[in-house]
């Protein structure tokens, strides 16, 4: 395999500005949220969290003790703060002396609602959404498991406050490109770069590929002894419990597991020239240029649900829910977030590798 080291057409020319909407959809986001959150402390059903969650799991979310009331009633108000905070950073000069006072106070918002709010189930649903759709097609019975098991609402709610946290980060990057006098349209202010230059990025970029492949990786070797009736990490007799109260429960670990790793295998493409050059052997695509968006998206969203599961995981070990006899069934889960950190650190080399020049300002 070839290692990418430099962008393959350096006077191609990307963009990578921040959308001038942003701030004006995190405030979109903000009020209807808000209203949302005054239908429920109004007596609305759907309260997505505590004992209104009807999944036997809902102790898996940090808000499992929330109730509609005073909940209903904070989320109304902190719709309405994050309502003008999102106008400010959309239509403020990001410059003066309070200029951090808002993006001060967005970071927070935007990482509870990404990484806080959330919880694995996210994770889950995205994981078994593939074989929910494939398996109609092929007379799998799943136990009467359905599309609407993975996705009910209380995770579709979650995936809604990911938006809702990726919008305010967007906006608040906008906002700190004007602050700094950066370049709207690439975020460069000139010199050679630093970390941020092609060169450095594929270097840095590499390692951190190469740690998002080998973290799960772990995870993968116990799913797959379990399913072979191998009790690695943990005894016996919780293997033979689990197969007992869940049967399937070991094989399902070990598509789980498959899913994983092949999407190590998705990861290297950030560094080779296939995730730059669609493979000869993708009919109506072989020697195209794949967008930078299609393999950055989908890797940054990874790097986020199973950053979320993984911190599920180590509240549920500091809490003392695990049995440290049976290690195996919890710590690899616990370096989740360090997976998911080095899956985002290495979207990001992709992207500094392939934004090119700049349309707006010229820089490269």
């Amino acid at each position: 395999m070839t290692t990418v080291t430099a962008p393959p057409h350096p006077e191609s020319s990307t963009r990578s500005r921040p959308p001038a909407w942003a701030g004006y959809a995190a405030a979109l986001w903000s009020l209807l949220y808000g209203l949302l959150g005054l239908r429920w402390a109004l007596g609305g059903s759907g309260f997505p969290w505590g004992a209104s969650d009807p999944d036997p799991d809902r102790a898996l979310s940090i808000l499992s003790s929330a109730r509609p009331q005073p909940g209903g009633w904070w989320i109304a108000a902190l719709g309405l703060a994050f309502t003008l905070l999102a106008l400010v950073l959309a239509r403020a000069p990001g410059r003066g002396p309070l200029r951090m006072v808002p993006p001060i106070l967005a970071w927070p918002a935007a990482v509870a609602l990404i990484l806080v709010i959330p919880d694995s189930r996210l994770m889950m649903g995205v994981a078994y959404t593939p074989l929910l759709l494939i398996s109609p097609l092929f007379g799998w019975g799943l136990g009467g498991v359905g599309f609407l098991d993975a996705w009910p609402w209380e995770v579709v709610n979650q995936l809604l406050c990911v938006l809702g946290g990726a919008l305010l980060a967007v906006a608040t990057l906008a906002y700190l490109r004007r602050g700094r006098q950066a370049c709207a349209g690439c975020g460069r202010t000139g010199g050679d770069g630093g970390w941020t230059a092609p060169a450095a990025a594929a270097r840095w970029g590499r390692r951190a590929v190469y740690v998002a492949i080998a973290v799960p990786l772990v995870y993968c070797a116990t799913r797959w002894a379990w399913a072979l009736g191998i009790p690695l990490g943990v005894s016996e007799e919780f293997l033979a419990e689990g197969s007992r109260d869940a049967p399937g429960i070991w094989l399902a670990g070990a598509y789980l597991a498959t899913f994983g790793a092949l999407g190590g295998i998705l990861t290297l493409g950030l560094t080779q020239r296939w995730g730059e050059i669609f493979p000869r052997w993708i009919p109506g695509l072989r020697g195209r240029r794949v967008p930078p968006l299609l393999a950055i998206i989908p890797a940054t969203f990874v790097s986020i649900i199973v950053t979320v599961a993984g911190l599920t995981y180590i509240r549920w070990t500091v809490s003392g829910r695990f049995d440290l006899s049976e290690a195996g069934a919890w710590l690899p889960e616990t370096f989740w977030p360090v997976w998911g950190a080095a899956l985002a650190a290495a979207a990001l080399a992709y992207h500094l590798r392939r934004r090119g020049r700049c349309r707006r300002c010229g820089r490269s």
